[in-house]
């Protein structure tokens, strides 16, 4: 059984037992449980229900593992040709870890 949850904005799969990197949550502690009940999709085992827009009563239950990783650098470079013109600028995204305990649907 798996399920689409919008969290922070964005859509994620869930299944119970994985982990999962979300944007960061600002008020996530090492350890706390937090719940997502924006859930998209439910299918269990074949029987799709799509929500319109969420589905009733479906929720899934994480446990915050790391709330602080940062992500792979990305360096933005711009450069103006002929001018002597060049900046470059790194960035590493912040994000939480997630381990999902359980998907009640």
């Amino acid at each position: 059984m798996y399920v689409i949850v919008e969290i922070n904005g964005q859509q994620f799969k869930a299944e119970a037992g994985k982990r999962m990197y979300v944007h960061h949550i600002q008020d996530a502690e090492n350890g706390a449980t937090v719940e997502f009940d924006k859930v998209l999709l439910v299918d269990k085992d074949g029987a799709v229900t799509v929500g319109a827009p969420t589905v009733e009563g479906a929720k899934v239950v994480c446990e915050v593992v790391s709330h602080l990783v940062k992500g792979d650098k990305v360096i933005v470079f711009h450069k103006k040709r002929r001018k002597g013109y060049r900046k470059r600028n790194g960035h590493r995204q912040q994000f939480t870890e997630l381990n999902i305990k359980e998907v009640v649907a």
